[in-house]
């Protein structure tokens, strides 16, 4: 480490008491992440959890469906993520992961062979954001179909996952995932909101809102940490709160030209019941580095375990 970055986090530690660092506050650009997955993957397999925080309902691993399509703006961050939810599954013999980019693969009868499904950062294009309908529109082995069969697909889609959550398996939402179906509602209410804007990347403080909930565990009493992200605001079904928050990021610490960040509560990470079912969103993070702290690796852990129903806790709202 630099003498200029140490003594960057010799001051911001300094200056935050009862907070920890995730990564060093350097200068990240937007879009940055590690040159070298292969070698990144490794740090995490090093630092990912040994086992589960609880043991599993089930006799095997859970098979986990990894959607991570992106049609809009494209997160570099997509692989990374794949690979560590492939590496945190796989090492704490809790899930095992399918990755893939086909919207077929989110029909009922394929859905069907899954315990959870997991959403990576699928933008979709604006202002319609819908992702279904920007593959149908767009890939050749669609062209034939007229638009009202695009739209009736689209629809047959969107239930699929709708049916799967609310029939009792687990919906794990990461990052930009919202914007999937960012204007329907249904989707929406089931996520706990739809995404609006954010704020430029930067160093933010995010807090524990509940210290002592089995889900927040993982960070060990203590109330906050710092990492470089994309402070989300969301609006429609957000402003609801029908969900139980787990972090929130600190309004103090957001630059945001627009002024409208700590209008509200930001939360960046919640828990909600949908039918039978359970639902995890976890917003850390933009960057992959974020990931390189087996505390974030617990706690996405832990949320998906909650999601697939091992986890027992209280989510009800506030």
């Amino acid at each position: 480490m630099s003498l200029r970055n140490w003594v960057a986090r010799v001051v911001l530690v300094a200056g935050m008491a009862a907070t920890f660092l995730l990564f060093p506050a350097t200068g990240i650009s937007a879009g940055a992440q590690p040159s070298d997955i292969d070698a990144w993957a490794a740090k995490i397999k090093r630092l990912a959890p040994g086992k589960p925080t609880v043991p599993l309902t089930t006799a095997r691993p859970h098979k986990a469906l990894v959607f991570s399509l992106a049609t809009g703006y494209q997160h570099t961050v997509i692989p990374f993520v794949d690979r560590m939810l492939e590496i945190v599954g796989q090492k704490a013999g809790v899930f095992q992961t399918t990755v893939t980019r086909d919207i077929e693969d989110l029909e009922a009868a394929k859905l069907a062979q899954y315990d959870l499904l997991i959403l990576n950062n699928n933008c979709s294009v604006g202002p319609r954001r819908n992702l279904f309908l920007d593959v149908l529109e767009s890939a050749a082995r669609y062209k034939n179909m007229s638009g009202a069969d695009r739209q009736a697909k689209s629809d047959a889609l969107e239930n699929a996952i709708l049916a799967f959550v609310r029939g009792g398996h687990g919906l794990v939402v990461i990052h930009g995932a919202p914007t999937l179906l960012n204007n329907s509602p249904k989707f929406t209410a089931m996520v706990g909101g739809a995404f609006d804007y954010h704020p430029p990347n930067q160093m933010v403080t995010v807090r524990v809102v509940e210290p002592s909930h089995p889900l927040l565990e993982a960070f060990h009493g203590k109330d906050s940490f710092v990492h470089r992200d994309e402070p989300y605001c969301f609006k429609g079904t957000y402003d609801k709160l029908d969900f139980r928050p787990l972090l929130v990021f600190d309004a103090s610490t957001v630059k945001d030209k627009r002024g409208k960040f700590s209008k509200q509560p930001r939360y960046s990470a919640w828990i909600k019941p949908y039918g039978k079912g359970r639902v995890f969103y976890c917003s850390p993070s933009h960057f992959a580095m974020s990931y390189e702290n087996p505390t974030l690796l617990r706690f996405v852990l832990d949320g998906i375990q909650y999601a697939a129903g091992d986890l027992k806790c209280d989510d009800s709202t506030p």
